[in-house]
């Protein structure tokens, strides 16, 4: 098997706080490194990570900081020789570390977009905060968070040279299925945003406010001090990923809730889908295009787009529907949609595009003499 020298400037790896990218890169990276391949992380050293990390010093591949565009440049080197460079989304001047990454690195240059649907919503404004179109011809490879026909737009209308699908993710190992005593009848763990605190309202907010005798849970950082909790909502700023697991084993059920731009894209996982599946916790959802790809409804996850919907499955369903519900989902994850599966999957197609780069520099040379 070819060794690969792959250096990934993401977002974060050492900070889960605030966002999706650190669970997502840590059960990839690990999977990917259990697979024999180096891996170097680069991450902006910003404040509000720093002050919030979770993991520092992991054992599956380096993890170093920069502080500036210009302090990049102390990787120069790494970037050059690597086999390959992923640049994830939403990384800080995400267009300039691109341009760099490209101009600099001799092997692949790929991107890796955890937040798909957004991209391409903040693309047709106009706004390039961390990808711009020209950029994209010049990614070796477009690792998307979104399937379906989305990739065929990449391709098509924005001339990415290959758009693969790379969901997000599990390690079985980090969510594994624990016994603990039920303290919540229904659950949610994200971050807010705006485009879904409608449907955490619809889904979460409104039955609790119809079942007193229930008891939910919203867990997350910057919810605004405005919004009016039912009494019999508990609320958690802020759950680690070693707590994850356990959070979900004190669930009865929890609740997937998509953002918007993902829900028009469809195809578009969230990682909370995987990480509850894999703890055996049975999950209500709202409903998106390609769900069912991933999970069967009905056998493998609840979709529920009213408030009734979701208070007949709390209050009628008996504990063998819910127990078999939930050791579904977990068998359709873990045979399909671990970590494993996703470093598999991206290590062909690194090798794929390693080839046709070797290839385009081979003619390019006998061209020139």
């Amino acid at each position: 098997m070819t060794k690969l020298r792959v250096v990934v400037l993401g977002l974060s790896l050492s900070s889960s706080w605030g966002n999706g990218h650190a669970t997502t890169f840590r059960a990839l990276l690990k999977a990917f490194a259990a697979r024999g391949h180096d891996v170097l992380f680069l991450e902006r050293d910003v404040p509000w990570y720093a002050s919030n990390r979770d993991l520092r010093d992991p054992d599956f591949c380096r993890l170093e900081f920069y502080t500036s565009l210009d302090d990049l440049g102390r990787y120069q080197d790494a970037v050059a020789d690597a086999d390959a460079v992923i640049v994830g989304s939403y990384v800080p001047e995400g267009v300039e570390v691109g341009l760099w990454a490209q101009r600099t690195a001799r092997g692949v240059v790929a991107f890796y977009d955890i937040d798909t649907p957004v991209t391409l919503a903040k693309l047709e404004r106009g706004d390039y905060e961390y990808l711009a179109p020209n950029l994209i011809p010049d990614y070796s490879i477009y690792f998307s968070f979104t399937g379906g026909p989305t990739l065929d737009l990449l391709m098509d209308r924005y001339g990415s040279p290959a758009a693969r699908a790379l969901y997000c993710s599990v390690d079985p190992d980090a969510y594994p299925a624990l016994s603990s005593e039920k303290r919540w009848d229904l659950s949610y763990l994200g971050t807010y945003s705006p485009d879904r605190q409608p449907t955490l309202e619809k889904l979460l907010i409104e039955p609790a406010r119809r079942a007193p005798h229930l008891r939910f849970v919203v867990a997350g950082p910057q919810y605004p001090a405005d919004i009016v909790w039912p009494d019999n909502v508990e609320r958690i700023d802020h759950v680690p990923p070693s707590d994850h697991p356990d959070f979900y084993a004190q669930s009865r059920y929890t609740l997937n809730v998509t953002r918007a731009d993902m829900i028009r894209a469809g195809y578009s996982p969230s990682v909370r889908l995987f990480e509850a599946a894999a703890c055996g916790t049975p999950i209500i959802s709202d409903i998106w295009d390609g769900i069912d790809t991933l999970l069967e409804p009905s056998r493998e996850i609840v979709l529920a787009e009213k408030p009734e919907e979701v208070l007949d499955v709390l209050d009628t369903w008996s504990e063998a529907q819910r127990e078999a519900l939930g050791a579904a989902a977990q068998q359709r994850i873990l045979t399909e949609h671990t970590a494993a599966h996703r470093a598999a999957s991206m290590e062909r197609d690194l090798l794929e595009a390693s080839r046709r780069h070797s290839e385009r520099h081979h003619l390019a040379y006998e061209v020139e003499v």
